[in-house]
């Protein structure tokens, strides 16, 4: 189906700025791609294409991934700003239906697992889905104080990652736990003389990286629950690392497995 819309005071247009919102995106279980290389991903990897809203010019130029779409909306400039959270959109914008990240996958106990505990920077937590992607993780796992993997600015910094891994959203104590149970070790972070050079640590193939939140770092009960709490020593003046570069130097330096 092929419709053209004009006016932002349409009900499709009023129901996608609400996926905007972390309440919008659970009411419709959707969440929005702003950008051809996003819609691209998702395509290439199976998801579900809900809508497809774009410019006329955007929807002329592409009409391949346009035909992948059911249901297509030809919209004006000013309607592609109201249902984007970007300062310079690109002209097409998809809806695609979100994954069930409450489900706690077959494998879980299975690859590198990354944890975030109340990471709240949108940017950190995109950065850090994207980073675990390069970095050959199996997943990744928010805490409920955690930033909302479907939030618009932590979707353009993954950059399609979501689509390579898997997101969950659990309690990290019940993660560490299962991690435990089954001999794999859990590695906490945490700026203290006391804790572990990462540079010691043997890399290995299944195991789990906690990072803390970015001011506070990881919950006290959560760094007595690890099996060991890494730091990175730093030779310069600087009194810490951003959480995301951090994570990318752990990750990098844990995952070695072929």
């Amino acid at each position: 189906m092929n419709e053209q819309i004009t006016s932002v005071h349409n009900q499709h247009v009023k129901d996608w700025r609400k996926l905007q919102t972390r309440k919008g995106r659970k009411k419709f279980g959707q969440y929005l791609l702003d950008g051809w290389h996003l819609v691209q991903e998702a395509s290439n990897s199976g998801q579900e294409l809900v809508d497809l809203i774009g410019t006329p010019e955007e929807l002329r130029d592409h009409e391949d991934i346009v035909a992948l779409f059911e249901n297509v909306y030809e919209v004006t400039p000013e309607i592609i700003n109201s249902i984007t959270a970007t300062d310079t959109p690109q002209g097409i914008v998809a809806v695609v239906t979100m994954p069930d990240v409450h489900r706690i996958p077959a494998n879980h106990l299975q690859g590198a697992w990354l944890f975030l505990d109340r990471v709240q920077d949108p940017g950190n937590v995109g950065t850090m889905v994207r980073t675990a992607d390069a970095a050959g993780f199996a997943g990744v796992v928010a805490s409920s104080q955690t930033a909302d993997f479907f939030n618009p600015k932590v979707v353009r910094s993954m950059q399609g990652s979501q689509f390579h891994l898997q997101l969950v959203a659990g309690d990290l104590r019940k993660w560490i736990a299962d991690f435990k149970q089954a001999d794999l070790p859990v590695y906490g972070t945490q700026l203290n003389p006391e804790a572990k050079n990462f540079r010691d640590v043997h890399p290995g193939k299944d195991f789990a990286l906690i990072m803390g939140n970015e001011g506070q770092g990881m919950a006290a009960e959560l760094l007595e629950q690890t099996t060991t709490n890494l730091y990175i020593p730093m030779r310069g003046e600087a009194e810490s690392l951003n959480v995301a570069v951090s994570a990318g130097i752990l990750m990098f330096q844990l995952n070695q497995a072929k």
